[in-house]
């Protein structure tokens, strides 16, 4: 097996169900990924947020990947209890995950205990240095300052 790195870029956050999300797009297509694909994932984000706010700022981030067959997958992480990520994840296109067809546009939620694979991984480190930089280490929490610290567009692989 051949492994390559994909492509990774930074979208400007979004409001869903009293949350802001930031949003990282994955995939080896450099047009990015499909309007519908995006359309359908997002549709679904309510789903997978937690259901009851606590004090911590609401925050989530995603990663929605387009993977190199039919599949598509939503990973959604929300900050909950001021330093824990909640998890919650969707897939479309993918039989064997219990789709009931291979369109990456219908997705379903993935109850595994599975967080990300190779490719949908990268954010999660810079997402939690930005969470302590912004949120947990500063006299008050910027939910702004946070929002705005993405990763640089460019591909999963080595940022060092």
């Amino acid at each position: 097996m051949t492994f390559t790195e994909k492509l990774l870029w930074s979208l400007p956050p979004i409001e869903v169900g009293g949350r802001s999300v930031k949003r990282y797009h994955v995939t080896a297509d450099p047009a990015g990924i499909d309007p519908a694909i995006e359309k359908a994932a997002y549709a679904i984000l309510p789903e997978l947020l937690p259901p009851e706010p606590d004090s911590t700022p609401a925050a989530t981030f995603v990663v929605l990947h387009r993977g190199g067959d039919d599949g598509a997958y939503l990973n959604a992480y929300s900050w909950v209890w001021d330093n824990v990520l909640h998890f919650g994840c969707a897939v479309a296109g993918q039989p064997v995950l219990d789709c009931p067809d291979n369109d990456p546009t219908h997705f379903i939620r993935l109850d595994r205990p599975w967080i990300g694979c190779v490719w949908e991984l990268p954010p999660i480190q810079h997402e939690r240095d930005a969470w302590v930089r912004h949120i947990l280490a500063p006299d008050q929490p910027d939910l702004d300052g946070y929002l705005a610290d993405s990763l640089t567009d460019g591909t999963t692989g080595d940022r060092a």
